[in-house]
């Protein structure tokens, strides 16, 4: 059975928040204690299940370096119920295909200039 959890990007604080004193409900609400404290957070991001080359979880949100050298965002397809690898200087490809040997560098939230620099990267090829 594949491990739910869950984070949250922080915006005044300028970090991420996992499951520690926090609780994020299923309705996408972030708890402390009874209070209601949504507003603090940007973004809620899911855990894949999947880990990559080094052992690290692999989160929705992370900016990722392939075997290739090839950068992608991990991101979640409603229509069809599936993590994949978002390239920025290509197509998308399934997680499962592009994230176990993939190597972590950020995410879109603490290091959003990756993916600046790599799109800026491909305007000029």
């Amino acid at each position: 059975m594949r491990e739910i959890k869950f984070r949250a990007w922080n915006a005044p604080l300028k970090k991420m928040e996992y499951n520690s004193l926090n609780a994020i409900g299923f309705d996408g609400r972030v708890y402390y204690g009874n209070a209601d404290i949504t507003g603090f957070f940007e973004n809620i991001m899911q855990y894949t299940g999947l880990k990559d080359k080094n052992g690290r979880e692999i989160w929705d949100g992370d900016i990722r370096k392939d075997g290739w050298g090839r950068k992608f965002k991990v991101v979640y397809d409603n229509d069809l119920a599936a993590f994949y690898g978002e390239y920025i200087n290509g197509p998308s490809e399934s997680l499962a295909d592009c994230g176990p040997d993939s190597e972590y560098l950020g995410t879109v939230f603490e290091n959003p200039d990756l993916l600046e620099a790599a799109s800026a990267n491909k305007e000029e090829l």
